[in-house]
């Protein structure tokens, strides 16, 4: 079956890959419009992991003031160019990110900033909280370190659901537009305000 140009087109929408990857990955899946849409992601979380090393040293600072002026928050958002920092995408990223910190209050970017003494503290709540289930030590670990795990997904930006796709998270969206805008980019530091905290 031939591809049409309709169907390239349409995939390049909702992809942002290029029009011969687009028919490349429709060609090989013999037209299917979803398992091209997975290839073309497979083939750029690829391309975004390769790019993770590169000096990410532009960027933005993104910003959203939520309505009545009560809550706001700002974030630093780099890229490796000035280029990718000023498209329409770089831009709506940066205030998806800060959207997303006014709505869930993230205390951290990522797990690895998190304090090994917060992390303990919670582990030994978690183990407390267990402390008179029949379970033994080994299922105990296990169940503390998925609270653990929890816990980080509320607490940590990169690893929230998208407010906006609770089907995916904030880091999935990072590196989505990595492999879209062909850059690496990192989320560096944020601020939350709230009236009256």
């Amino acid at each position: 079956m031939a591809t049409s140009s309709e169907q390239i087109k349409q995939l390049r929408e909702q992809t942002g890959a290029g029009v011969l990857d687009c028919k490349r990955a429709l060609d090989e899946t013999n037209g299917s419009f979803e398992k091209a849409v997975e290839i073309l992601r497979n083939k750029g979380l690829a391309a975004a992991a390769k790019k993770a090393d590169r000096d990410a040293s532009e960027g933005l600072i993104g910003n959203y003031v939520h309505m009545g002026s009560k809550v706001a928050a700002i974030v630093e958002v780099n890229c490796e160019s000035d280029f990718v920092a000023r498209t329409e995408q770089f831009q709506t990223l940066t205030r998806d990110l800060a959207m997303q910190i006014v709505a869930t209050s993230p205390l951290y970017v990522r797990r690895e900033e998190v304090p090994a003494e917060i992390a303990d503290k919670q582990r030994a709540v978690y183990r407390e909280e267990l402390v008179d289930s029949d379970k033994p030590a080994d299922i105990i670990e296990k169940i503390v370190e998925g609270k653990l795990d929890k816990y980080f997904k509320e607490i940590c930006l990169l690893e929230q659901p998208f407010i906006k796709d609770g089907g995916v998270s904030v880091g999935d969206l990072v590196t989505d537009s990595i492999a879209k805008l062909g850059e690496n980019i990192v989320v560096r530091r944020f601020a939350r305000l709230e009236v009256g905290e």
